[in-house]
């Protein structure tokens, strides 16, 4: 398990290898994640959009942007807790991911949350 902690926006990411949709000898590598966002301020936040960095230890580096995440831009109100799951494709066993999504408090201004840096291994 992975967390940080951004303008008391607690995130936790939890990857996990998906051998059952995985062809390791076609180079194709499957990972799912769960990630949980905590708001743990005394205002509420929304998610408005998601950056992500890909690194594919074959050397291939992505960028996703992307408005909200799993078609949905949460509100969280203080304790609250938003949790998603999504997947990405390797072409090798091993990488990382990080990234960060913008928030947006109740008076407007907004923030970057970094989602912390975790490792895919797997295969």
């Amino acid at each position: 398990m992975y967390y940080s902690i951004t303008e008391r926006l607690r995130i936790t990411a939890r990857p996990r290898y998906v051998p059952e949709q995985s062809r390791p000898a076609a180079g194709h590598y499957v990972f799912a994640y769960r990630i949980r966002l905590e708001n743990v301020a005394d205002q509420p936040v929304r998610l408005l959009s998601r950056r992500w960095q890909i690194h594919d230890e074959a050397g291939e580096d992505t960028e996703v942007e992307g408005d909200g995440v799993v078609g949905e831009q949460p509100t969280l109100a203080p304790g609250e807790v938003y949790e998603y799951q999504s997947f990405c494709v390797l072409r090798s066993p091993r990488g990382w991911m990080a990234g960060a999504y913008r928030m947006a408090r109740s008076d407007g201004t907004t923030f970057w949350a970094q989602i912390p840096r975790f490792e895919l291994e797997g295969g």
